[in-house]
């Protein structure tokens, strides 16, 4: 996910003479009164899991480009106001706006069958009367080269089945141009996805500029299975695919942001948050209005306590992270002369599943501050922290030496509704949701308010 390149950063003055390190300790005895009283307050209802149901029933799948996104945007705002927090705004990126439009596929030979897809985010339409093509099925992109020339004017599904998903994945971002170079005429994919009840996952692909951009959808891992096996028969197998898949210009949206201003360093923050958009399918309850809703709840709760911490903790929903990140981005540029003063940035995007604790991207030293906190999640079983590697909107403020973290959740059913139909808010359990809403509290209240600060992250190959 991130550049391998940092770029060391000349610290402030302030982070240079930071007090000394709290002990484990130290620490626990300083905050854990404050801590369990965070705890107490976000796990005492179903107060974070009706905000994420409200928003999701009310303006569903939240698209980039999309008016339900930007509805969604202005209801949060004006929310966040009614809850009391400060500086609330949103913040300008622009975004692409790709359109799904009618699609189908449909099994010709050896029978005729519907077949069950979602064209995949950023594919190109057919021709009106869409692609019959004969079909080719592949297990990898070894066995695609191997058939040579032989997929020329073919249909290539990658049956590939899912190990995890930083693997698996590169199928769907790349399928389609590797099947381009070959002459193919479409491509499809066995959804990226660990469980299925004839379920597909959208998602994001990209095609390669010096080859021919061709239709791409991925379809049921059911219906993969099935044509493969007709494959490996002999059979001669034939798909009829259509789809109005189209981009228009990019258009403007916006970053969700609201603050609890810090009492002696305001202008030192800690953000937190999610991403506010979702695709065009269910709706985007678990991925990830969820992770919005949880770090939103979790200032109103540091609020609602009364509780007045040091620096400031900003809560951000970010926008169109699932179509490129431009919101992620977007912030680092609108916040481009105060990245220094970012003490630590923590987002949920995988699901609002029960919370183990923290996956950290940050030196040993980080880490270690980091470990000195949790015990204070112990009694809800979040403390644990271990390595990680970032998530996609704090991405670029983790390349700027911000040490940061994602939420760590029990993942078990994240790749069953992960990009489908099927993630609405049911699938997400009250009790777990507050409980990622007491893990984040904790960990931003603590960290807004101790004396010191974590140790930035250095990036090789640059001045001072």
């Amino acid at each position: 996910m991130r550049s391998s390149t940092r770029v060391t950063l000349t610290l402030p003055l302030a982070a240079c003479l930071a007090a000394p390190s709290l002990t484990r300790a130290q620490t626990a005895e300083r905050y854990r009164g404050a801590a369990d009283r965070i705890i107490a307050a976000a796990t005492k209802d179903s107060a974070a899991w009706n905000r994420i149901a409200e928003l999701t029933d009310t303006f569903g799948s939240r698209p980039a480009g999309s008016e339900s996104l930007e509805r969604a945007i202005d209801w949060t705002l004006s929310r966040m106001r009614a809850d009391g927090l400060e500086n609330v705004h949103g913040e300008a990126a622009m975004v692409p706006h790709w359109v799904r439009g009618a699609e189908s596929a449909e099994l010709i030979t050896p029978r005729r069958k519907p077949l069950t897809m979602l064209g995949l985010g950023g594919s190109v339409g057919t021709p009106a009367a869409g692609i019959t093509a004969p079909v080719v099925v592949v297990s990898s992109f070894d066995d695609l080269r191997a058939h040579g020339a032989t997929v020329k004017g073919k249909i290539v599904l990658f049956d590939v089945p899912f190990t995890e998903y930083g693997q698996t994945v590169l199928y769907r971002v790349n399928g389609a141009s590797a099947a381009a170079k070959l002459g193919a005429s479409a491509m499809l994919l066995r959804s990226v996805a660990s469980f299925s009840i004839n379920s597909p996952h959208t998602g994001s692909m990209r095609y390669d500029s010096t080859v021919a951009k061709i239709p791409a959808a991925a379809i049921a891992v059911e219906d993969a299975m099935l044509l493969h096996r007709m494959q490996s028969r002999g059979q001669a197998i034939t798909v009829h695919l259509q789809m109005s898949a189209h981009t228009l210009p990019d258009v403007r949206s916006r970053n969700v942001v609201g603050e609890l201003r810090g009492s002696e360093r305001p202008d030192e923050v800690v953000v937190m948050g999610g991403h506010i958009d979702s695709w065009d399918v269910g709706q985007g309850a678990m991925d990830d209005a969820g992770g919005v809703v949880a770090a939103w709840e979790a200032l109103r709760v540091i609020k609602a306590l009364g509780l007045h911490p040091r620096r400031t903790i900003r809560v951000v929903g970010w926008t169109n992270e699932e179509f490129g990140a431009h919101g992620g981005r977007a912030y680092r540029a609108t916040h481009a002369a105060d990245v220094e003063k970012h003490v630590f940035a923590l987002e949920s995007d995988n699901g609002v599943f029960r919370p183990y604790g923290i996956a950290v991207v940050g030196t040993d030293s980080a880490m270690a501050m980091l470990r000195r906190i949790a015990p204070l999640l112990q009694r809800i079983g979040a403390d644990s922290v271990t390595r990680g590697e970032g998530e996609a909107d704090i991405d670029p403020l983790l390349e700027a030496g911000v040490p940061g973290a994602g939420l760590h959740v029990d993942g078990t059913r994240y790749f069953w509704f992960h990009h489908t139909n099927g993630d609405t808010p049911d699938k997400l359990d009250p009790r777990e949701v507050a409980q990622c809403v007491a893990t984040m509290a904790v960990y931003a209240y603590v960290l807004a308010d101790m004396p010191e600060t974590l140790p930035r992250t250095p990036v090789a190959g640059a001045t001072h």
